[in-house]
């Protein structure tokens, strides 16, 4: 099997395999390793090769051994059911299920967003790990934290702290995120609440964080 279709073999049966995958320290290693690789590289096809021979070694009965690739261009990246090699990056190294065809892309718009890491809220004053704020990871799982929440102070924004409350942030970051920054039917002109804070609109926010949780 090429070993990047079996790394995407493995993240569409991550629920079924998790078990046995998630402690495995070289396995991990060889992901890092793909995942810092550049695309189409000889580092990255090598990455993946060994990370396949980790899967063979854990799961034999599902997974034969690669061969060594000699050249970059050796094993094609696929999709196996619409999931690929660095999904199960994703799904191993970061510790979240934002993976695949769906959940993929929502992760990938949310990280690409304006984010602070918790150095750098600590530099501006603010506390990364104080209740009420969203916490997505990254990769690595590094803790991004969308800059929409934070006041030119460094502080978070009274009305985040309370919308996110609302919004179960703790518990669903990502979700919660995806509130902000898509557009909302509830707000005039399906506004986008992100962009509403510090606006003089903390009321309107609340409310429509309200709907949510009415299930309006």
């Amino acid at each position: 099997m090429n070993p990047f279709e079996a790394l995407a073999t493995a993240a569409a049966a991550w629920e079924e395999i998790r078990a046995r995958l998630a402690p495995d320290a070289e396995l991990r290693a060889h992901l890092r390793a793909l995942r810092e690789a550049e695309a189409g590289s000889e580092a990255r096809a090598h990455a993946a090769a060994r990370a396949a021979g980790a899967l063979a070694r854990l799961l034999p009965e599902r997974f034969a051994a690669p061969s060594e690739p000699r050249g970059a261009a050796t094993a094609e990246e696929v999709r196996v059911d619409g999931f690929d090699a660095a999904d199960l990056a994703v799904l191993l190294l970061d510790g979240h299920r934002m993976a695949g065809p769906v959940l993929g892309v929502v992760r990938e718009r949310l990280l690409a967003v304006p984010a602070l890491g918790e150095e750098a809220v600590r530099r501006r004053g603010g506390d990364p790990g104080a209740p009420g704020l969203i916490r997505l990871p990254g990769p690595g799982g590094l803790a991004r934290l969308p800059a929409f929440q934070f006041a030119p102070d460094g502080l978070p924004w009274s009305v985040v702290v309370e919308v996110n409350g609302l919004l179960g942030a703790e518990e669903d970051p990502w979700g919660s995120a995806d509130w902000w920054l898509s557009a909302n039917a509830w707000l005039e002109g399906g506004g986008v609440p992100a962009r509403l804070v510090g606006a003089g609109a903390d009321g309107l926010l609340i409310a429509a964080a309200g709907q949510l949780g009415a299930g309006e």
